[in-house]
């Protein structure tokens, strides 16, 4: 597998030096300082290419396209904004980048609701707690029937936990879920969240699949026409927050993306932590199923509580067998060199625990550089000792 680091551009504190000292030799990035639904020019991307391509290293996967919400509600602005999508597609494609991670996540990306998690290694993580989630839908928030959305037991204990909240607490939970992305905790408030979260009143489960299908209809022969493999990202995480529907959560799910459009060019991001964060999903196994179509990994782990809560653990450790799903991806590239298809999967170090003097550091959230670094090279030593063991078998 190629090894990869995810990079914001140049407001990132991890300069593409710093990128260089970790062995990795692919760039995950995109171009994140144009705003969701402007049209990139291929001067933007050659651009962003040169940059990467000038420290030693190549854009090995464009992570993301931002996709305007129109899109998932499938609405009438929803044509126009999957046009710009496949306009930025195309340009990607004349560069040559070879794989572009997306999601169809409504409204908010990634959700957590604690970003500084003492552990007891006394580094900290990320981490999403149930009834601190329930708290702010229900009670902080206050979604209209939002306590129905969650058993009665999960928002007993949320308004216990609301009721004994500060305002610097509740301001900082806030923050704190509406920080997925880069930016985003500066560009959404409580008022804007409600508002979207209204928007897709009318969208249940089967319109959002309906919606997503339409747009891979649209999307996957552009992705054919340049050599580009997309790579959905699972939802995170994979079940629904604020009453909306997430339509990628499960094998389930999977299936149904992957036989909207039977093509090469439509497949997985494998987001060991993602999936993992539901009990129910066997990451082995999911791996096993759709290794074929599986066009980009994310290897992190997490530690699921009983009530549904998570926390990002070590890479190696949490519920997830990651020794186990890395065997079969380097299973999977060397079956695919023997049959002449693409024989490469990039993978990246997914989000980091702030170690040592990076805990006073300004980092994007789970982006930490020495928590990555720690894991990357957890990770590539599993990798070398799988592949030795893959080695010794091909000489039997």
């Amino acid at each position: 597998m190629e090894q990869t680091w995810r990079w914001f551009g140049d407001t990132d504190p991890i300069t593409l030096e710093h990128v260089k000292q970790t062995g990795a030799t692919g760039v995950v990035t995109s171009l994140h300082q144009l705003p969701v639904g402007q049209k990139w020019t291929d001067d933007d991307v050659t651009t962003r290419k040169s940059r990467v391509e000038a420290a030693g290293l190549t854009w090995s996967v464009c992570e993301s396209i931002p996709m305007e919400d129109s899109v998932k509600r499938g609405d009438a602005d929803a044509a126009k904004a999957i046009g710009v999508w496949k306009d930025n597609l195309a340009a990607l494609g004349r560069a040559g980048i070879p794989v572009v991670c997306y999601n169809f996540m409504p409204v908010v990306d990634w959700t957590r609701t604690d970003l500084r998690y003492r552990l007891p290694t006394t580094g900290l993580a990320l981490r999403f707690d149930m009834a601190e989630f329930v708290a702010y839908d229900a009670f902080i928030l206050a979604r209209p029937n939002a306590a129905e959305s969650y058993p009665s037991e999960i928002v007993d204990k949320a308004e216990t936990l609301f009721k004994a909240m500060t305002e610097d607490e509740k301001a900082l939970l806030e923050f704190n879920i509406i920080a997925g992305l880069p930016g985003g905790a500066e560009v959404r408030t409580r008022q804007s969240i409600s508002r979207l979260v209204a928007s897709f009143d009318s969208v249940d489960a089967d319109a959002m699949r309906n919606n997503l299908a339409s747009f891979l209809r649209e999307v996957v022969p552009v992705a054919e026409e340049f050599g580009i493999r997309l790579a959905i990202h699972p939802d995170d995480p994979p079940f629904p927050l604020f009453g909306l529907p997430r339509i990628v959560s499960s094998p389930s799910d999977a299936r149904a993306v992957l036989a909207t459009v039977d093509s090469e060019a439509n497949g997985l991001t494998l987001c060991v932590g993602s999936y993992g964060s539901r009990r129910d999903n066997d990451l082995v196994a999911m791996a096993k199923e759709f290794a074929p179509r599986i066009n980009f990994a994310h290897l992190r782990n997490v530690t699921v509580e009983n009530d549904g809560s998570f926390f990002e653990d070590e890479h190696l450790e949490g519920g997830a067998d990651m020794v186990g799903v890395i065997e079969v991806l380097l299973r999977e590239e060397r079956a695919a060199r023997s049959e002449g298809r693409r024989a490469n999967i990039p993978m990246r170090p997914d989000h980091g625990h702030l170690l040592a003097d990076d805990i006073e550091k300004k980092t994007n959230p789970g982006y930490s550089y020495g928590g990555r670094l720690k894991g990357l090279g957890e990770l590539r030593g599993a990798m070398r000792a799988i592949e030795r063991q893959l080695d010794r078998e091909a000489v039997r």
